[in-house]
């Protein structure tokens, strides 16, 4: 290991903490900062992939308001905003880490951050493409951040000029005109809110470099800032599927309960998500990019990237496969969660090829196959690495990720099998099917007719 390797170089307010820190306990401030940092990966790979306080409401689990969601099972994550200008370095410097956490990670004076709202100019912005895109994925929802943690709001808001209208050269409303277009194309729309982080108001939660933690009043900025702006959001954009809280951090359960009320109140059938806080979520939120190893018996949902950030970055290449994408996918549905898919517009209002052409393919793939993911349940067969398997009334449907040389599929644990056939075939075609006890056998094509995913529908005795 290199020297450049061993040398790390912390931001001064990091460093203070650390040497105040190390004073405290009487120790070298290398030791602690070793120390620390491997706390840290110890506590990231121990995580539970679903956090109880991101959990679920024990009453919403029958709740019939999330039908839709359960039937949808795949939705648009949409992470937009100044963040998109730096697009991932700041004065010449790659900032580690992901795009819209610049602001945060390269501790960037409110001053100066807040000068990106007069150069952000999307004139590409497409709202009926962007929706467009969404539904030939076979997206059935879609989610676009209104307010991340930077503070600055996509839509016109009536308690701060920090907005997309009254602030940039574009002096429009993209919510406005995706709330037209969701409704022209059949996709709900629904909004993230960061109802704690806000690193440009005085008084919320995150920004240490420009105003004093300790002199924050947290409890004014809920109520004299997010409620009226969470009002705004469920009154003037039309029937909004669900508010994407995050971050929760301190937030009271008092202070959760009192947003999801307020929810509810305004839009009785919009949900709220896990990061609510407090397990009052509608439904669960899982860690980013967390899936659980089996079945879990909530209502939860994965926010995923399709490389390794949120908000645009111009130097992230790494993009997932479409393959990996689709079988994480079915890998989520087959465990009862649905798949939160993001993708990072450029500042110019384009969301990047890339991310386009692996949404589309997926699309693709779910026009033949989206029988066996949307609306379905966790199927019997879990815990296993060649297949997943999800189920409706009278089927199981098998996804074979590792087609069997021969194409010999062999399970066991489903009950009595009646028949079966490729989802693929139109003319669904009978396949042989051998079953004796609780080990069936079925006679599927030498070669795999799928690479991705080759889906078996089995009919079972009701």
């Amino acid at each position: 290991m290199s020297d450049e390797d061993r040398t790390v170089v912390l931001n001064e307010s990091l460093a203070k903490r650390f040497r105040e820190l190390a004073k405290v306990q009487g120790v070298e401030m290398s030791e602690l900062v070793n120390f620390m940092l491997s706390r840290a990966l110890d506590w990231q790979g121990s995580r539970p992939a679903i956090a109880e306080e991101r959990g679920q409401r024990s009453d919403a689990r029958s709740d019939p308001r999330l039908d839709w969601w359960r039937e949808a099972r795949f939705g648009m994550f949409i992470h937009w905003g100044l963040y998109a200008i730096p697009a991932g370095e700041w004065k010449g410097r790659r900032i580690p880490g992901i795009g819209e956490w610049i602001m945060k990670r390269a501790e960037i004076p409110v001053a100066e951050y807040e000068q990106l709202a007069a150069q952000f100019n999307p004139v590409q912005f497409d709202a009926a493409e962007w929706v467009s895109i969404a539904k030939r994925a076979g997206q059935k929802y879609m989610v676009i951040t209104s307010k991340h943690h930077d503070g600055f709001c996509l839509f016109r808001s009536e308690f701060t000029d920090y907005n997309m209208v009254d602030a940039t050269p574009f002096g429009r409303d993209p919510l406005k005109e995706l709330a037209e277009e969701c409704q022209k194309q059949g996709i709900r729309l629904c909004f993230y809110y960061s109802q704690t982080q806000d690193w440009h108001h005085p008084n919320g939660d995150g920004n240490d470099w420009d105003y004093d933690e300790a002199n924050k009043d947290f409890a004014s900025y809920v109520e004299t800032y997010v409620v009226p702006q969470v009002r705004e959001l469920l009154t003037n954009y039309g029937p909004i599927g669900l508010i994407w809280f995050d971050t929760p951090k301190a937030m009271t359960a008092e202070q959760s309960r009192s947003l999801l009320e307020l929810c509810h109140q305004l839009q009785p059938d919009c949900l709220v998500s896990g990061r609510i806080g407090n397990t009052l979520g509608d439904y669960a939120s899982a860690g980013d990019n967390r899936i659980p190893d089996r079945a879990v018996a909530i209502d939860w949902e994965t926010p995923a990237t399709i490389n390794d950030t949120w908000g645009f970055k111009y130097y992230d290449h790494n993009w997932k496969s479409t393959k990996d994408l689709l079988q994480k996918l079915v890998d989520i549905v087959s465990k009862g969660g649905n798949y939160l898919l993001n993708v990072g517009p450029t500042a110019e209002g384009v969301i990047p090829r890339p991310s386009v052409d692996r949404l589309l393919a997926m699309g693709e793939w779910l026009e033949v196959n989206g029988e066996a993911v949307y609306g379905t349940v966790p199927g019997p067969i879990q815990g296993v690495s060649w297949c997943r398997s999800t189920a409706k009334p009278g089927k199981i449907y098998l996804h074979v990720f590792n087609w069997p040389e021969g194409g010999q599929i062999e399970v066991s644990g489903l009950g009595q099998v009646e028949g079966a056939y490729l989802l693929s075939d139109p003319a669904q075609a009978p396949l042989s099917v051998e079953q004796h006890g609780d080990e069936v056998t079925i006679a599927g094509p030498a070669q795999s007719p799928d690479a991705i995913d080759t889906v078996l529908v089995l009919t079972m005795d009701s």
